[in-house]
């Protein structure tokens, strides 16, 4: 077993820890709203994927911004493998937080500011994700979605600020106090919420790297493929070969 693989079950085995120790304090260890009740305890979670899926969009863009200086397709799997986690964490935001909303607000959806641009952002990484698919391995289309990433990575922080922006109904995370900003939660509260963004986190670095290898692994299969291929002649090739062959008239031998 190598440094690597010894250092990715490391992770895995921290990750599945804090999933653990988040599951606890979430459920038995924060104390329960007063004003949502137990509904509340979603949040942790909804925050936790929220957290994990902008983080996997700013991987996007530092490694789309690393990608079109070296060209490098190392790059080019790390921001394809980042989309691809930050789209399936921003689901999780969008399934969540309907279960939240439904007790809460009485509906399963509203067009709020925040809701709205985060749904824009999920559907510019899904648009991403389908322009990748269109063409792997074409050099043209990773710069076009290297430069699609980073554009669509500005939309980050006006979901983040869109609360504030316009008026909003969805709740803000931090409150402005004559001391400066405050948590509205109580530490408890906090200390939980903080297990579980590092285990979301955790989690997304754990499958990002599992990702990256199993991109890499592909990228040397389609290679060895290649090589196979130039080396082989193509059936229609050989098939050629073999007519000419027939058609080539035999010369008898002269005879004395």
């Amino acid at each position: 077993m190598g440094n690597s693989d010894r250092r990715l079950d490391l992770l895995g085995l921290a990750t599945l820890i804090f999933i653990v120790v988040g599951l606890y304090m979430a459920f038995l260890y924060a104390p329960t709203e007063v004003n949502m009740g137990l509904v509340y305890r979603i949040f942790f979670f909804h925050l936790g994927a929220v957290t994990a899926g902008f983080f996997g969009i700013l991987v996007v863009l530092i490694a789309g911004i690393a990608y079109l200086k070296t060209n490098s397709r190392a790059w080019d799997r790390v921001a394809e493998a980042a989309a691809e986690l930050g789209v399936m964490f921003c689901t999780i935001v969008l399934i969540s937080g309907s279960i939240w909303a439904r007790p809460i607000w009485g509906v399963w959806w509203t067009w709020d500011p925040r809701l709205t641009s985060f749904v824009i952002l999920w559907l510019i990484y899904i648009g991403y994700l389908m322009l990748r698919a269109s063409a792997r391995d074409d050099p043209r289309v990773a710069r076009f979605s290297a430069v699609f990433g980073i554009v669509g990575a500005l939309d980050v922080p006006i979901v983040i600020m869109s609360a504030r922006l316009w008026r909003s109904i969805s709740p803000v995370l931090f409150q402005e106090t004559q001391q400066g900003f405050t948590f509205g939660l109580t530490p408890p509260m906090v200390q939980t919420l903080f297990v579980c963004i590092t285990a979301f986190l955790l989690l997304f670095f754990y499958l990002l790297a599992q990702r990256v290898r199993l991109e890499a692994l592909r990228d040397e299969l389609m290679a060895i493929r290649r090589a196979l291929s130039a080396q082989v002649p193509s059936a229609p090739a050989r098939a050629a070969e073999w007519r000419g062959a027939e058609q080539t008239p035999v010369r008898p031998e002269h005879v004395r």
